[in-house]
Protein backbone atom coordinates (compact mmCIF):
# COMPACT_ATOMS: atom_id res chain seq x y z
CA UNK A 1 0.00 0.00 0.00
CA UNK A 2 1.47 3.26 -1.05
CA UNK A 3 2.26 5.77 2.23
CA UNK A 4 1.47 9.68 1.59
CA UNK A 5 4.51 10.24 -0.10
CA UNK A 6 3.82 6.99 -2.87
CA UNK A 7 6.72 4.91 -1.27
CA UNK A 8 4.72 1.58 -0.76
CA UNK A 9 5.80 -0.03 2.69
CA UNK A 10 7.95 -2.36 1.19
CA UNK A 11 10.33 0.35 0.03
CA UNK A 12 9.75 2.35 3.57
CA UNK A 13 11.43 -0.70 5.20
CA UNK A 14 14.76 -2.08 4.25
CA UNK A 15 14.15 -5.75 2.80
CA UNK A 16 10.25 -5.05 3.98
CA UNK A 17 11.79 -6.05 7.66
CA UNK A 18 9.72 -3.03 9.33
CA UNK A 19 11.50 -2.49 12.75
CA UNK A 20 10.97 1.07 13.90
CA UNK A 21 8.09 0.47 16.25
CA UNK A 22 10.82 -2.00 18.41
CA UNK A 23 13.08 1.59 18.90
CA UNK A 24 10.29 3.66 20.15
CA UNK A 25 7.24 1.35 21.74
CA UNK A 26 5.57 4.35 23.53
CA UNK A 27 3.20 1.79 25.56
CA UNK A 28 2.89 0.54 29.35
CA UNK A 29 0.45 -1.28 30.79
CA UNK A 30 0.95 -0.91 34.41
CA UNK A 31 -1.85 -2.88 35.82
CA UNK A 32 -1.17 -6.61 34.62
CA UNK A 33 -3.11 -7.74 31.48
CA UNK A 34 -4.08 -10.92 30.60
CA UNK A 35 -2.73 -11.99 27.06
CA UNK A 36 -4.15 -14.04 24.71
CA UNK A 37 -2.06 -16.98 24.46
CA UNK A 38 -1.73 -19.89 21.90
CA UNK A 39 0.11 -23.26 21.69
CA UNK A 40 1.66 -24.89 25.12
CA UNK A 41 4.21 -23.46 26.80
CA UNK A 42 5.09 -25.83 29.43
CA UNK A 43 3.99 -26.19 32.98
CA UNK A 44 7.64 -26.08 34.11
CA UNK A 45 7.97 -22.42 32.39
CA UNK A 46 5.91 -20.72 35.16
CA UNK A 47 7.31 -18.22 37.41
CA UNK A 48 8.17 -14.36 36.37
CA UNK A 49 10.23 -13.01 33.53
CA UNK A 50 11.71 -9.86 33.40
CA UNK A 51 12.84 -7.77 30.81
CA UNK A 52 14.45 -4.28 30.49
CA UNK A 53 16.35 -1.76 28.18
CA UNK A 54 15.06 1.31 26.09
CA UNK A 55 11.40 1.75 25.56
CA UNK A 56 11.04 4.88 23.54
CA UNK A 57 13.74 7.79 22.13
CA UNK A 58 11.48 10.31 21.64
CA UNK A 59 9.76 13.02 23.56
CA UNK A 60 7.16 15.48 21.62
CA UNK A 61 8.61 18.82 23.79
CA UNK A 62 6.00 21.61 25.29
CA UNK A 63 7.46 24.35 22.50
CA UNK A 64 6.09 21.53 19.63
CA UNK A 65 9.76 20.29 18.87
CA UNK A 66 10.59 16.72 19.66
CA UNK A 67 13.22 15.35 21.72
CA UNK A 68 15.33 12.67 20.46
CA UNK A 69 18.39 10.50 21.64
CA UNK A 70 20.95 9.87 19.34
CA UNK A 71 22.28 6.20 20.44
CA UNK A 72 20.25 2.65 21.16
CA UNK A 73 21.99 2.34 25.06
CA UNK A 74 20.86 5.85 26.01
CA UNK A 75 16.66 5.10 25.13
CA UNK A 76 14.41 6.00 27.81
CA UNK A 77 14.52 2.79 30.06
CA UNK A 78 11.57 0.60 30.39
CA UNK A 79 11.35 -2.88 32.61
CA UNK A 80 8.51 -5.09 31.81
CA UNK A 81 6.96 -8.32 33.75
CA UNK A 82 5.71 -11.60 32.16
CA UNK A 83 3.88 -13.49 34.87
CA UNK A 84 3.01 -17.25 33.65
CA UNK A 85 1.00 -18.95 35.79
CA UNK A 86 0.82 -22.65 35.40
CA UNK A 87 -2.50 -25.14 34.58
CA UNK A 88 -4.34 -26.33 37.23
CA UNK A 89 -8.01 -27.94 37.97
CA UNK A 90 -9.82 -25.19 36.66
CA UNK A 91 -7.63 -23.51 33.69
CA UNK A 92 -5.57 -26.37 32.02
CA UNK A 93 -3.34 -24.58 29.97
CA UNK A 94 -0.65 -21.76 30.73
CA UNK A 95 -1.90 -18.28 31.51
CA UNK A 96 0.62 -15.06 30.97
CA UNK A 97 0.09 -11.82 32.40
CA UNK A 98 1.91 -8.73 31.27
CA UNK A 99 2.66 -5.17 32.81
CA UNK A 100 5.43 -2.41 31.93
CA UNK A 101 6.58 0.83 32.83
CA UNK A 102 9.25 3.52 32.02
CA UNK A 103 11.40 4.07 34.81
CA UNK A 104 12.59 7.53 33.54
CA UNK A 105 9.90 9.58 33.90
CA UNK A 106 11.58 12.63 35.31
CA UNK A 107 14.39 12.98 32.83
CA UNK A 108 11.40 12.32 30.07
CA UNK A 109 9.72 15.53 31.88
CA UNK A 110 13.10 17.57 31.61
CA UNK A 111 13.27 16.22 28.27
CA UNK A 112 9.57 17.52 27.21
CA UNK A 113 10.02 21.25 29.35
CA UNK A 114 13.71 21.73 28.01
CA UNK A 115 13.88 20.43 24.81
CA UNK A 116 17.06 18.99 25.93
CA UNK A 117 19.02 16.39 28.53
CA UNK A 118 22.13 17.24 30.59
CA UNK A 119 23.13 14.40 31.62
CA UNK A 120 26.42 11.89 30.87
CA UNK A 121 25.55 10.05 28.28
CA UNK A 122 26.39 6.39 26.03
CA UNK A 123 26.71 8.19 23.31
CA UNK A 124 24.88 11.42 22.60
CA UNK A 125 24.96 13.89 20.06
CA UNK A 126 25.27 17.25 22.00
CA UNK A 127 26.63 20.60 21.18
CA UNK A 128 29.93 20.15 22.04
CA UNK A 129 30.42 24.04 23.20
CA UNK A 130 27.85 22.58 26.21
CA UNK A 131 29.89 19.94 28.44
CA UNK A 132 27.56 18.45 31.12
CA UNK A 133 30.54 17.69 32.73
CA UNK A 134 32.12 21.21 33.47
CA UNK A 135 28.25 22.22 34.23
CA UNK A 136 28.50 19.70 36.92
CA UNK A 137 31.92 20.70 38.33
CA UNK A 138 31.15 24.21 38.12
CA UNK A 139 27.76 23.28 40.24
CA UNK A 140 29.17 20.62 43.04
CA UNK A 141 32.40 22.44 43.76
CA UNK A 142 33.22 26.24 43.60
CA UNK A 143 36.92 25.35 43.33
CA UNK A 144 37.84 23.29 40.85
CA UNK A 145 41.64 23.22 41.53
CA UNK A 146 40.69 22.35 44.70
CA UNK A 147 42.16 19.00 46.33
CA UNK A 148 38.44 18.14 47.26
CA UNK A 149 37.60 18.87 43.32
CA UNK A 150 40.39 17.00 40.82
CA UNK A 151 39.69 15.87 37.62
CA UNK A 152 38.93 12.52 36.16
CA UNK A 153 42.29 11.91 35.50
CA UNK A 154 43.55 12.05 38.68
CA UNK A 155 42.50 10.40 42.21
CA UNK A 156 39.40 11.92 43.91
CA UNK A 157 37.91 9.06 45.92
CA UNK A 158 34.62 9.60 46.64
CA UNK A 159 34.38 13.26 45.19
CA UNK A 160 35.00 11.37 42.06
CA UNK A 161 32.15 9.18 42.40
CA UNK A 162 29.83 11.91 43.67
CA UNK A 163 30.67 13.60 40.63
CA UNK A 164 29.81 11.21 38.30
CA UNK A 165 26.77 10.69 40.21
CA UNK A 166 25.23 14.16 39.73
CA UNK A 167 26.43 14.19 36.38
CA UNK A 168 24.07 10.77 35.51
CA UNK A 169 20.93 12.06 38.03
CA UNK A 170 22.06 9.62 40.58
CA UNK A 171 22.03 12.47 43.01
CA UNK A 172 18.87 13.61 42.76
CA UNK A 173 16.03 12.05 44.88
CA UNK A 174 13.85 10.91 42.19
CA UNK A 175 15.19 7.47 41.17
CA UNK A 176 13.30 8.13 37.52
CA UNK A 177 16.07 10.86 36.80
CA UNK A 178 18.46 8.15 36.49
CA UNK A 179 18.34 6.11 33.08
CA UNK A 180 19.66 2.54 34.59
CA UNK A 181 18.02 -0.30 32.60
CA UNK A 182 20.81 -2.56 31.02
CA UNK A 183 20.59 -5.93 33.44
CA UNK A 184 18.48 -6.59 36.42
CA UNK A 185 19.37 -8.65 39.80
CA UNK A 186 16.72 -9.92 41.65
CA UNK A 187 16.67 -10.54 45.80
CA UNK A 188 20.62 -8.66 45.30
CA UNK A 189 23.03 -9.28 48.50
CA UNK A 190 24.33 -6.72 50.22
CA UNK A 191 21.91 -3.23 49.40
CA UNK A 192 18.93 -4.54 51.49
CA UNK A 193 20.54 -5.88 54.69
CA UNK A 194 17.33 -6.98 56.33
CA UNK A 195 16.63 -9.54 53.45
CA UNK A 196 17.76 -13.36 53.97
CA UNK A 197 17.35 -16.59 52.23
CA UNK A 198 17.99 -15.20 48.63
CA UNK A 199 19.13 -18.15 47.16
CA UNK A 200 16.39 -20.99 48.25
CA UNK A 201 13.26 -21.82 46.44
CA UNK A 202 11.25 -20.55 48.75
CA UNK A 203 12.68 -17.16 49.11
CA UNK A 204 10.20 -15.58 46.68
CA UNK A 205 11.15 -12.33 44.78
CA UNK A 206 11.72 -10.07 47.58
CA UNK A 207 13.71 -7.04 45.77
CA UNK A 208 14.45 -6.29 42.29
CA UNK A 209 17.14 -3.63 41.14
CA UNK A 210 18.34 -2.34 38.02
CA UNK A 211 21.70 -1.94 36.70
CA UNK A 212 23.86 -0.19 34.27
CA UNK A 213 27.97 -0.23 33.61
CA UNK A 214 27.92 2.65 36.27
CA UNK A 215 28.30 1.51 39.77
CA UNK A 216 24.87 2.81 40.64
CA UNK A 217 21.32 0.49 41.18
CA UNK A 218 17.75 1.98 40.86
CA UNK A 219 15.58 -0.06 43.29
CA UNK A 220 12.16 -1.14 41.40
CA UNK A 221 9.05 -2.23 43.09
CA UNK A 222 8.90 -6.37 41.46
CA UNK A 223 5.05 -6.05 41.27
CA UNK A 224 4.03 -2.51 39.83
CA UNK A 225 7.66 -1.61 38.36
CA UNK A 226 7.65 1.65 40.27
CA UNK A 227 11.31 2.81 40.80
CA UNK A 228 11.83 3.22 44.35
CA UNK A 229 15.12 4.07 45.07
CA UNK A 230 18.93 4.29 44.09
CA UNK A 231 21.88 3.01 45.43
CA UNK A 232 25.52 2.63 44.08
CA UNK A 233 28.53 -0.24 45.48
CA UNK A 234 29.93 2.44 47.62
CA UNK A 235 26.78 1.43 49.82
CA UNK A 236 28.42 -2.02 49.49
CA UNK A 237 31.74 -1.26 51.12
CA UNK A 238 33.20 2.41 51.42
CA UNK A 239 36.24 1.66 49.27
CA UNK A 240 34.19 0.73 45.94
CA UNK A 241 33.81 4.47 44.97
CA UNK A 242 34.85 4.46 41.38
CA UNK A 243 32.37 5.53 38.75
CA UNK A 244 32.23 2.47 36.68
CA UNK A 245 31.36 -1.31 36.68
CA UNK A 246 29.81 -4.83 34.37
CA UNK A 247 26.10 -4.63 33.88
CA UNK A 248 26.89 -8.17 34.26
CA UNK A 249 28.16 -9.13 37.52
CA UNK A 250 28.26 -12.61 38.08
CA UNK A 251 26.50 -14.90 40.34
CA UNK A 252 27.66 -18.23 41.69
CA UNK A 253 25.30 -20.88 40.92
CA UNK A 254 25.47 -23.01 44.22
CA UNK A 255 25.51 -20.34 46.83
CA UNK A 256 24.30 -17.26 44.60
CA UNK A 257 27.40 -15.09 46.03
CA UNK A 258 27.58 -12.10 43.26
CA UNK A 259 30.75 -11.28 41.97
CA UNK A 260 31.81 -7.80 39.76
CA UNK A 261 34.82 -5.03 39.69
CA UNK A 262 34.61 -1.74 40.59
CA UNK A 263 37.09 0.44 38.47
CA UNK A 264 38.37 4.32 39.68
CA UNK A 265 40.17 6.50 37.43
CA UNK A 266 43.35 8.12 37.73
CA UNK A 267 46.77 8.66 36.60
CA UNK A 268 46.51 4.75 37.79
CA UNK A 269 43.76 3.57 37.48
CA UNK A 270 42.15 1.01 40.21
CA UNK A 271 40.27 -1.88 39.42
CA UNK A 272 39.02 -3.64 42.75
CA UNK A 273 37.18 -7.21 42.51
CA UNK A 274 34.92 -8.10 44.84
CA UNK A 275 32.63 -10.70 46.33
CA UNK A 276 29.08 -10.12 47.61
CA UNK A 277 27.71 -13.01 50.06
CA UNK A 278 24.43 -13.74 49.42
CA UNK A 279 23.92 -15.57 52.96
CA UNK A 280 25.27 -12.59 55.25
CA UNK A 281 24.99 -9.28 52.67
CA UNK A 282 28.97 -9.04 53.47
CA UNK A 283 31.14 -7.65 51.03
CA UNK A 284 35.19 -8.55 50.51
CA UNK A 285 37.74 -7.27 47.98
CA UNK A 286 39.23 -10.13 46.45
CA UNK A 287 42.29 -8.04 44.67
CA UNK A 288 43.01 -4.28 43.53
CA UNK A 289 45.41 -4.01 41.09
CA UNK A 290 46.60 -1.24 38.70
CA UNK A 291 45.25 -1.41 35.34
CA UNK A 292 44.37 0.41 31.84
CA UNK A 293 40.86 1.73 32.21
CA UNK A 294 38.06 -0.13 29.72
CA UNK A 295 34.31 -0.11 29.15
CA UNK A 296 34.01 -3.55 29.93
CA UNK A 297 30.70 -4.27 30.33
CA UNK A 298 30.96 -8.29 31.92
CA UNK A 299 33.39 -10.51 33.31
CA UNK A 300 34.08 -14.53 33.94
CA UNK A 301 33.63 -16.78 36.48
CA UNK A 302 34.82 -20.06 36.69
CA UNK A 303 34.65 -22.63 40.03
CA UNK A 304 37.67 -20.83 41.57
CA UNK A 305 38.52 -17.57 39.73
CA UNK A 306 37.29 -14.36 38.77
CA UNK A 307 38.92 -13.46 35.31
CA UNK A 308 38.64 -9.73 34.60
CA UNK A 309 39.14 -9.25 30.63
CA UNK A 310 40.42 -6.19 29.75
CA UNK A 311 39.40 -6.04 26.11
CA UNK A 312 40.43 -2.85 23.67
CA UNK A 313 37.80 -0.25 24.53
CA UNK A 314 40.17 1.75 26.25
CA UNK A 315 38.84 5.04 27.97
CA UNK A 316 40.34 8.68 28.44
CA UNK A 317 38.59 9.71 31.44
CA UNK A 318 39.49 13.27 30.78
CA UNK A 319 36.64 12.98 27.99
CA UNK A 320 34.37 12.05 29.68
CA UNK A 321 33.85 15.59 30.83
CA UNK A 322 32.64 16.17 27.49
CA UNK A 323 29.50 13.63 28.64
CA UNK A 324 29.56 10.79 26.57
CA UNK A 325 31.33 7.36 27.09
CA UNK A 326 31.96 7.11 23.44
CA UNK A 327 33.77 10.16 22.67
CA UNK A 328 35.70 8.84 25.70
CA UNK A 329 37.24 5.52 23.90
CA UNK A 330 40.06 5.55 22.69
CA UNK A 331 40.77 5.09 19.21
CA UNK A 332 41.39 0.87 18.47
CA UNK A 333 44.84 0.03 18.85
CA UNK A 334 46.03 -3.20 17.40
CA UNK A 335 49.89 -2.71 19.07
CA UNK A 336 47.87 -3.05 22.40
CA UNK A 337 46.84 -6.52 24.18
CA UNK A 338 44.27 -7.51 25.80
CA UNK A 339 44.66 -8.29 29.45
CA UNK A 340 43.45 -10.78 31.13
CA UNK A 341 43.44 -11.02 35.22
CA UNK A 342 42.65 -13.85 36.76
CA UNK A 343 41.94 -13.48 40.64
CA UNK A 344 41.36 -16.07 43.47
CA UNK A 345 37.80 -16.52 44.76
CA UNK A 346 37.72 -19.03 47.16
CA UNK A 347 41.45 -19.45 48.52
CA UNK A 348 42.04 -15.33 49.48
CA UNK A 349 45.02 -15.52 47.03
CA UNK A 350 44.04 -12.32 45.24
CA UNK A 351 45.50 -11.85 41.42
CA UNK A 352 47.25 -14.76 40.77
CA UNK A 353 48.19 -14.21 37.05
CA UNK A 354 48.01 -11.92 34.11
CA UNK A 355 47.57 -13.09 30.92
CA UNK A 356 47.75 -11.30 27.12
CA UNK A 357 46.31 -11.84 24.07
CA UNK A 358 45.45 -10.42 20.40
CA UNK A 359 43.63 -7.11 20.95
CA UNK A 360 39.73 -7.59 20.39
CA UNK A 361 36.58 -5.71 21.74
CA UNK A 362 33.82 -7.68 23.56
CA UNK A 363 29.96 -7.13 25.05
CA UNK A 364 29.19 -10.00 26.44
CA UNK A 365 30.81 -13.14 28.01
CA UNK A 366 28.82 -16.63 28.15
CA UNK A 367 30.62 -18.78 30.81
CA UNK A 368 34.07 -20.13 32.12
CA UNK A 369 35.17 -23.43 33.60
CA UNK A 370 38.32 -25.17 34.65
CA UNK A 371 39.77 -28.31 33.12
CA UNK A 372 43.03 -30.14 33.83
CA UNK A 373 46.14 -29.11 32.18
CA UNK A 374 46.55 -29.42 29.17
CA UNK A 375 50.11 -29.18 28.81
CA UNK A 376 52.20 -29.90 32.70
CA UNK A 377 50.24 -29.40 35.82
CA UNK A 378 48.05 -28.02 37.81
CA UNK A 379 44.69 -26.51 35.73
CA UNK A 380 43.51 -24.39 32.40
CA UNK A 381 40.72 -21.83 32.06
CA UNK A 382 38.75 -21.85 29.17
CA UNK A 383 36.36 -19.56 28.47
CA UNK A 384 33.67 -18.60 25.93
CA UNK A 385 32.49 -15.16 24.73
CA UNK A 386 31.23 -13.03 21.52
CA UNK A 387 34.41 -11.52 19.97
CA UNK A 388 34.66 -8.55 18.03
CA UNK A 389 37.89 -8.01 15.93
CA UNK A 390 37.85 -4.45 17.17
CA UNK A 391 34.88 -1.93 18.70
CA UNK A 392 33.66 -0.22 15.24
CA UNK A 393 30.09 -1.73 16.23
CA UNK A 394 30.13 0.67 19.22
CA UNK A 395 29.62 4.19 16.83
CA UNK A 396 26.89 1.85 14.59
CA UNK A 397 24.63 1.95 17.55
CA UNK A 398 23.03 5.23 16.67
CA UNK A 399 19.68 5.05 16.10
CA UNK A 400 19.90 6.25 12.09
CA UNK A 401 21.82 3.26 11.69
CA UNK A 402 19.04 0.49 12.78
CA UNK A 403 15.75 1.96 12.19
CA UNK A 404 14.41 0.06 8.93
CA UNK A 405 13.10 2.99 7.30
CA UNK A 406 16.20 5.00 8.11
CA UNK A 407 18.25 5.80 4.85
CA UNK A 408 21.27 5.23 6.53
CA UNK A 409 20.14 1.78 8.33
CA UNK A 410 19.67 0.79 4.90
CA UNK A 411 22.57 1.69 3.45
CA UNK A 412 24.60 0.28 6.49
CA UNK A 413 22.59 -3.28 6.01
CA UNK A 414 23.54 -3.65 2.29
CA UNK A 415 27.84 -3.06 2.76
CA UNK A 416 28.52 -3.79 6.36
CA UNK A 417 31.41 -4.00 7.16
CA UNK A 418 33.55 -7.29 8.97
CA UNK A 419 34.95 -5.69 12.07
CA UNK A 420 30.78 -4.95 13.18
CA UNK A 421 30.20 -8.92 12.78
CA UNK A 422 30.26 -10.68 16.04
CA UNK A 423 31.79 -14.55 16.54
CA UNK A 424 32.12 -17.05 18.80
CA UNK A 425 35.22 -17.24 20.36
CA UNK A 426 37.18 -19.77 23.16
CA UNK A 427 40.28 -18.49 24.38
CA UNK A 428 42.27 -20.73 26.97
CA UNK A 429 44.29 -19.42 30.06
CA UNK A 430 46.90 -22.36 30.23
CA UNK A 431 48.06 -23.53 33.71
CA UNK A 432 46.53 -21.48 36.48
CA UNK A 433 49.38 -20.58 39.44
CA UNK A 434 48.72 -21.77 42.50
CA UNK A 435 49.95 -18.62 44.02
CA UNK A 436 50.24 -14.84 42.91
CA UNK A 437 52.61 -14.95 39.89
CA UNK A 438 54.09 -11.82 38.30
CA UNK A 439 54.83 -14.12 34.77
CA UNK A 440 52.98 -12.32 32.10
CA UNK A 441 51.12 -15.61 29.89
CA UNK A 442 49.68 -16.24 26.69
CA UNK A 443 45.94 -16.22 26.33
CA UNK A 444 45.42 -18.62 23.11
CA UNK A 445 42.16 -18.92 20.84
CA UNK A 446 40.96 -21.84 20.20
CA UNK A 447 38.45 -21.38 17.90
CA UNK A 448 36.72 -18.36 16.66
CA UNK A 449 33.23 -19.18 14.66
CA UNK A 450 29.74 -18.09 13.09
CA UNK A 451 30.90 -14.82 11.99
CA UNK A 452 28.38 -14.81 9.58
CA UNK A 453 25.58 -15.03 11.54
CA UNK A 454 27.13 -12.27 13.82
CA UNK A 455 25.69 -13.48 17.13
CA UNK A 456 24.90 -11.46 20.09
CA UNK A 457 23.08 -11.65 23.54
CA UNK A 458 24.30 -14.80 24.44
CA UNK A 459 22.70 -17.32 27.11
CA UNK A 460 22.91 -21.08 28.05
CA UNK A 461 21.22 -23.18 30.03
CA UNK A 462 22.21 -21.40 34.17
CA UNK A 463 22.47 -24.72 35.81
CA UNK A 464 26.20 -25.14 33.73
CA UNK A 465 27.55 -21.74 34.27
CA UNK A 466 31.14 -22.71 35.94
CA UNK A 467 30.85 -25.82 34.51
CA UNK A 468 31.75 -27.19 31.01
CA UNK A 469 28.65 -26.43 28.66
CA UNK A 470 27.57 -27.64 25.19
CA UNK A 471 24.97 -25.10 23.43
CA UNK A 472 25.07 -21.51 23.72
CA UNK A 473 21.49 -19.44 22.29
CA UNK A 474 21.93 -16.10 20.85
CA UNK A 475 20.40 -13.59 18.37
CA UNK A 476 21.55 -13.03 15.06
CA UNK A 477 21.91 -10.32 12.72
CA UNK A 478 22.45 -12.06 9.06
CA UNK A 479 21.43 -8.99 7.34
CA UNK A 480 17.93 -9.74 6.50
CA UNK A 481 17.19 -6.49 8.41
CA UNK A 482 18.96 -3.88 10.25
CA UNK A 483 19.07 -5.10 12.92
CA UNK A 484 18.10 -8.47 15.12
CA UNK A 485 16.93 -11.07 12.68
CA UNK A 486 16.65 -14.59 14.15
CA UNK A 487 17.46 -16.79 16.72
CA UNK A 488 20.93 -19.52 16.75
CA UNK A 489 21.60 -22.50 19.16
CA UNK A 490 25.32 -23.53 18.50
CA UNK A 491 26.57 -26.65 19.20
CA UNK A 492 30.53 -26.43 20.54
CA UNK A 493 31.32 -29.88 20.08
CA UNK A 494 29.93 -30.61 17.00
CA UNK A 495 30.36 -26.61 15.52
CA UNK A 496 26.84 -26.92 13.89
CA UNK A 497 24.05 -24.44 14.49
CA UNK A 498 20.11 -24.83 14.34
CA UNK A 499 18.01 -21.43 13.49
CA UNK A 500 14.56 -20.13 14.20
CA UNK A 501 13.93 -16.76 11.54
CA UNK A 502 10.28 -16.00 9.74
CA UNK A 503 10.38 -12.61 8.07
CA UNK A 504 9.43 -9.51 9.58
CA UNK A 505 9.90 -10.91 13.35
CA UNK A 506 12.55 -9.14 15.43
CA UNK A 507 13.37 -11.64 18.40
CA UNK A 508 15.12 -10.40 21.80
CA UNK A 509 17.49 -12.28 23.74
CA UNK A 510 16.42 -15.60 24.20
CA UNK A 511 15.84 -16.71 27.72
CA UNK A 512 16.96 -20.34 29.06
CA UNK A 513 14.50 -21.93 31.36
CA UNK A 514 15.82 -25.77 31.96
CA UNK A 515 13.25 -28.50 32.87
CA UNK A 516 13.29 -29.04 36.20
CA UNK A 517 13.90 -33.22 36.02
CA UNK A 518 15.76 -32.14 32.54
CA UNK A 519 18.65 -34.93 31.67
CA UNK A 520 20.54 -33.32 28.94
CA UNK A 521 21.57 -29.72 28.60
CA UNK A 522 19.53 -28.41 26.15
CA UNK A 523 16.50 -29.73 27.82
CA UNK A 524 14.23 -26.70 28.42
CA UNK A 525 12.29 -23.55 26.32
CA UNK A 526 14.03 -20.43 25.30
CA UNK A 527 11.48 -17.07 26.30
CA UNK A 528 11.95 -14.04 23.92
CA UNK A 529 9.99 -11.10 22.99
CA UNK A 530 9.30 -11.02 19.76
CA UNK A 531 8.29 -7.79 17.49
CA UNK A 532 6.15 -8.65 14.42
CA UNK A 533 7.10 -5.79 12.21
CA UNK A 534 3.94 -6.03 10.34
CA UNK A 535 1.71 -5.70 12.92
CA UNK A 536 3.75 -3.16 15.34
CA UNK A 537 2.93 -5.66 18.35
CA UNK A 538 5.21 -8.01 20.29
CA UNK A 539 4.68 -11.12 21.93
CA UNK A 540 6.05 -13.64 23.81
CA UNK A 541 7.86 -16.41 21.78
CA UNK A 542 7.96 -19.73 23.32
CA UNK A 543 10.69 -22.56 21.68
CA UNK A 544 11.74 -25.62 22.36
CA UNK A 545 15.42 -25.39 23.40
CA UNK A 546 16.36 -28.69 21.63
CA UNK A 547 14.97 -27.93 18.13
CA UNK A 548 14.12 -24.10 18.11
CA UNK A 549 10.43 -24.92 17.19
CA UNK A 550 7.78 -22.85 18.04
CA UNK A 551 6.00 -24.45 21.48
CA UNK A 552 3.26 -21.49 21.96
CA UNK A 553 3.21 -17.40 22.31
CA UNK A 554 1.17 -14.80 24.29
CA UNK A 555 0.08 -11.66 22.22
CA UNK A 556 1.21 -8.50 23.66
CA UNK A 557 -1.46 -5.35 22.71
CA UNK A 558 1.15 -3.17 21.86
CA UNK A 559 4.87 -2.95 20.48
CA UNK A 560 7.62 -4.01 23.58
CA UNK A 561 10.93 -1.68 22.94
CA UNK A 562 14.37 -3.45 21.75
CA UNK A 563 15.94 -4.07 25.02
CA UNK A 564 18.92 -5.62 26.33
CA UNK A 565 18.79 -8.29 29.30
CA UNK A 566 16.34 -9.95 31.71
CA UNK A 567 15.76 -12.72 33.95
CA UNK A 568 12.94 -16.01 34.48
CA UNK A 569 12.29 -16.58 38.36
CA UNK A 570 10.87 -19.98 38.40
CA UNK A 571 7.75 -20.04 40.77
CA UNK A 572 9.13 -23.40 42.28
CA UNK A 573 12.95 -23.04 42.48
CA UNK A 574 16.29 -21.10 42.84
CA UNK A 575 16.04 -17.67 40.52
CA UNK A 576 18.87 -18.23 37.83
CA UNK A 577 21.34 -15.31 39.15
CA UNK A 578 23.03 -12.58 37.86
CA UNK A 579 25.33 -13.73 34.42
Amino acid sequence: MPTATGVTESQLHFNNWPNDRGFDANYEERSPVELAVTGCIPSYAAGVLYRTGPGKYKVDGENGDTFQVSHWFDGFSETHRFRLVGSDATQPSMRVFYNSRFSTDYLMEEARKTGRLEKISFGQKRDPCKTVFQKAQSEFSPDPSSANMRGLDKPVGENQLAVFQKAQGELNPDPSSANIGVTLSVNMPGLDKAMDARWTGSSGIKTLYAKTDSTAYKKLDPETLEPIGLASQKDLHPDLDGPMSASHARSDPITGDVYNFNLAFGKSSTYRVFHVSASTGETTILATFEGTPAYLHSLFLSGDYVILCVWNAHLNPTVLKNGSFLQAIRPFDASEPTKWYVVDRTRGQGLVATYESPPFFCFHTINAWQEDAVNGSGVDIVTEFVRYDNADTLHMLYYENLISSSTEAKAHARDKKDTFRPEFARFRLSNIPTGPSTEIKVATAEWMICKDLAPELPTMNPKLVTQKHRYTYAITARDESTFFDGIVKFDSQTKTTLLWNHHAQSPGEPIFVPRPDGSEEDDGVLLSVVLDGYSSKSYLLCLDAKTLKELGRAQVNGPIGFGFHGQHIPANGVPTGDY
